[in-house]
């Protein structure tokens, strides 16, 4: 008989006469300790019709078996990562769109409630991993403004998306990967190259391009929501909620995997709902929609954002950041056609050109990370 574990084999002498077989160790997580026995290579089963398959490998025979020397066990779907991104994408697009549809809420009471939301998802997640609500005490500045930033971004990013075109608020917020590498290179030391910096400079021209202001483009700016003013509130407070938005993946490189990601969630929802509780105190606005189709809104706007988040981490999980980041950019081509089809809003050159640029910088930068991340595992496996 042939031992065979872990790619390597060891020569044991047959018993009985019977011929060789292979013993595998599952170390799969199915039956630890409990072997599963494979034909040697070139040997077939006495008296048996078909080869023998190996119960680990979902019945694939030999020498194809995930655990024989040389081969690689073959995703069960390949490109499933990629089909939760755009599901994500799509998601997410559709939440911005029943935001653009509510009339008497403003952003700041969406956010709260979409903090609600999160909160009730996390909740069991961290009584089930027992991680606590507080975190380690060394990590716990970090989740605060972690928490912070974060919630900012959202009640600036869904204040954008009220003032300004859907199309626009989403390109604008496609530049955070842009302003990551150039925080994480102010603060952390991460390398920044020239490449990086033609990345950001393609990002800030996409920006000019959707915001159109007036010294470079004249008092006549066409193809807006409203009035200027607000447009450009609007654009500001995109900006900002990117930057934010930013910051807060470099925080989270910081802290690292020191800290459970539903503890980092936990911390994003409770500042958020506390920051809204006191905006909406300050400003004597907090109320409860009086339509009701607001209340069904805010509630579809609550389980697509959930649903959106939950799709884009399992897509994660499953697939690479370079090409989860890539196609991540389908959130702008659904959000022209929305704006197209239910909004009667017809983007202008100047929009497209912009997203043109945004999403150009934004594609390179997640591909040149990528890159280099298969260029540093390469070189560990040599």
């Amino acid at each position: 008989m042939v031992l065979c574990q872990g790619g390597e084999a060891a020569a044991v002498p047959a018993a009985g006469g019977k011929e060789p077989e292979v013993l595998l160790s599952r170390e799969d997580g199915a039956g630890t300790g409990q072997p599963c026995l494979c034909p040697a290579p070139g040997m077939e089963a006495v008296g048996a019709e078909e080869r023998r398959v190996c119960g680990c490998c979902s019945g694939l025979s030999w020498p194809r078996c995930c655990k024989a020397p040389g081969t690689k066990k073959q995703a069960a779907c390949p490109g499933l990562g990629l089909f939760y991104t755009v599901l994500s994408a799509f998601l997410f697009s559709v939440a911005s769109l029943f935001l653009k549809k509510i009339e008497d809420v403003r952003s700041v009471e969406v956010s709260a409630f979409r903090c609600v939301f999160q909160m009730a998802f996390v909740l069991p997640g961290l009584i089930y991993y027992k991680t606590g609500f507080l975190g380690p005490k060394g990590k716990r500045v970090f989740l605060f403004f972690r928490g912070f930033l974060g919630s900012s971004a959202m009640i600036l990013l869904y204040y954008a998306f009220q003032v300004m075109p859907l199309a626009d608020a989403t390109v604008i917020t496609f530049s955070s990967p842009v302003f990551t590498s150039l925080l994480a290179w102010i603060f952390l030391k991460e390398k920044y190259s020239i490449w990086d910096l033609l990345f950001t400079l393609f990002a800030i021209t996409g920006v000019v391009l959707i915001a159109r202001p007036p010294f470079l483009f004249g008092s006549n700016v066409t193809g807006i929501e409203g009035s200027y003013t607000d447009h450009l509130k609007g654009t500001i407070a995109a900006i900002t909620s990117t930057v934010s938005a930013a910051s807060t993946f470099v925080i989270l490189r910081k802290v690292g995997k020191s800290v459970h990601y539903f503890l980092s969630i936990w911390y994003y929802a409770v500042i958020g709902l506390i920051g809204c509780v006191i905006a909406l105190f300050v400003m004597n606005e907090w109320r409860l929609p009086y339509c009701g189709k607001d209340r069904v809104l805010l509630i579809l706007i609550g389980l697509l954002g959930l649903g959106g988040q939950i799709f884009l981490t399992k897509a994660l999980q499953i697939e690479k950041a370079g090409p989860v980041a890539i196609m991540k950019t389908m959130d702008v081509v659904f959000a022209f056609i929305l704006q197209i089809l239910f909004l009667n809003h017809l983007p202008t050159w100047w929009t497209v050109g912009g997203a043109l640029c945004v999403v150009a910088s934004s594609s390179g930068t997640a591909i040149r990370k990528w890159r280099q991340s298969l260029k540093k595992a390469n070189q560990n496996e040599i």
